[in-house]
């Protein structure tokens, strides 16, 4: 079954009610302005959107290797020999029940796991990772726990991203703004893709600048970078102009740069697949042993389409930049502990989209954007009581848009460590998400006044605060465009070729 065909099919319709706009777009982007509060999340996803997944040739099948698919025999070797003398290409899993009580690593670019279908071709995974490669660590508060309680999946793609640093950004830019002064554009050429990196400094500027003045207790805040990739447009003596505006502003005291915007591992995915574990009862928030089905890591540019995962800890902890998860099934019959059968279930990473999911069964975390987390499209999705978990440490201008949130009644229930800032960062932005219950605003300490919340399901009254608070209280089923992606995307896509100006 073709998942992300069936979802999209039913997301992206309206009951023909009154249409109107929200104030920060229009109708086709014409309220919009970069560097305003609305981001442009038009370049997340595979290659910035641009292209279609691709249907990559298949060279050979596990059974090629060993593989049998009986649900008795132990495939896992069969599995690891087809990735390892496979060069490029998609690997065929045929229609069978394969038992893997190994990590598969997917660690070098276009290699692609595909399936019959998600429903036909099954890995069984009856042992969890923390047994397979022992990773023992302890919460914020001490409480000893699993690293992959948040991390790491039976199939994991893991790559290193190119982080060698090519020029240095030798003047400030404010966040909207294209053209960056550079110390020297030897070697860069129009077309490439580079990542501009700033790095917190000291005093916790930069993530105070992230939390819009309203960062919350960072007491225990890690050092990290801010980052986004983009593609070169034009170059100008020592200045160069990005195809994309900069997401973030840059500024001296951050160290500043353009760095390599690649990865060790692109191109690579998982597709049309089933993952299936022992059904046995849920223990409960930070018992997890490791039942989780996909990671990814260090990539770029990869993809996971048409999975089904049953019975999981957590479903598919998905990092790394330009990566599309499309097409997701997450069910359990596992026996539930308070209501939940699982940690997370859905996870994205930066300048990545997630789309056409259903999530038949309860997480702590139903979809969770965790630290540092940028850029991101979580749209045409839906739960039976969707958490949209932000879980501190700097989840900054990520779009969640038009979902079905069921309940809704734990929508902004959130997880992370203490004194790790407030959960979700500058511009969150949550545009038409229905429910079966009204939504209130979330409490003070979720985020900043600058996240925007256009078109939710509910009874709150509008509050249009230009400097402060964006609550548009449209009632879903009359917000255009339905999905803000999909129309910033066209957008932008019309007007791609009109020609640069220096400024």
């Amino acid at each position: 079954m073709n998942y992300s065909l069936m979802f999209s099919a039913s997301f992206l319709a309206n009951d023909g009610s009154a249409q109107h706009v929200s104030e920060l777009w229009g109708q086709t982007g014409e309220a919009w302005v970069p560097g305003g509060r609305l981001p442009d999340f038009s370049f997340a996803g595979y290659h910035f959107g641009e292209d279609p997944l691709p249907e990559v040739e298949v060279v050979c099948s596990v059974k090629d290797f060993g593989a049998v698919g009986d649900g008795v025999h132990d495939d896992t070797q069969a599995f690891k020999d087809a990735i390892a003398q496979t060069e490029s290409g998609a690997i065929f899993v045929p229609p069978g029940r394969y038992v893997i009580t190994d990590i598969l690593w997917i660690r070098k670019p276009n290699i692609v796991l595909r399936g019959a279908s998600a429903e036909q071709s099954v890995l069984y995974c009856p042992t969890p990772l923390e047994t397979i490669l022992p990773d023992m660590s302890q919460t914020t508060t001490g409480r000893p726990t699993s690293n992959y309680s948040w991390s790491g999946g039976i199939v994991w793609i893991k790559g290193k991203y190119d982080d060698a640093v090519i020029t240095l950004i030798t003047a400030s830019a404010q966040r909207g703004d294209a053209w960056l002064d550079v110390a020297s554009t030897d070697g860069l050429r129009v077309g490439e893709v580079v990542k501009v990196s700033a790095h917190a400094d000291a005093e916790n500027t930069l993530v105070d600048y992230l939390y819009s003045g309203d960062a919350g207790d960072v007491a225990k805040m890690p050092t990290f970078r801010a980052g986004m990739r983009a593609r070169i447009k034009a170059i100008d003596g020592q200045r160069v102009e990005l195809e994309r505006s900069l997401s973030f502003d840059v500024r001296p005291e951050w160290n500043p740069s353009l760095k390599g915007g690649g990865s060790s591992v692109y191109e690579s995915g998982v597709e049309e697949l089933g993952f299936e574990f022992p059904n046995i009862p849920y223990e409960g928030h930070f018992t997890e042993p490791g039942y989780n089905a996909l990671a990814i890591n260090g990539a770029v540019n990869c993809w996971v389409r048409n999975v089904r995962i049953f019975n999981s800890d957590s479903g598919i902890f998905g990092g790394g930049y330009n990566c599309t998860f499309d097409g997701v099934l997450v069910e359990s019959e596992r026996e539930t502990h308070k209501g939940k059968t699982g940690h997370h279930g859905l996870q994205v990473g930066r300048d990545s989209v997630l789309e056409n999911f259903d999530i038949r069964t309860e997480f702590i975390h139903d979809v969770t954007v965790d630290g540092f987390a940028s850029g991101n499209v979580i749209k045409n999705g839906r739960a039976l009581d969707m958490s949209l978990d932000h879980h501190r440490r700097v989840p900054y201008q990520n779009l969640f848009s038009n979902l079905d949130c069921g309940e809704a009644s734990n929508i902004w229930r959130c997880g992370g460590g203490q004194s790790l800032g407030k959960n979700c960062a500058a511009r969150g932005t949550f545009w038409r998400l229905q429910a079966k219950n009204n939504i209130a605003p979330p409490p003070s300490d979720f985020g900043p006044p600058s996240m925007n919340f256009v078109g939710l399901t509910t009874d709150s009254p509008s509050v249009l605060e230009h400097d402060g608070i964006w609550w548009e209280a449209i009632p879903p089923e009359e917000l255009t465009p339905i999905e803000l992606h999909a129309a910033q995307l066209a957008r932008r896509l019309a007007t791609k070729h009109q020609p640069s100006i220096a400024k």
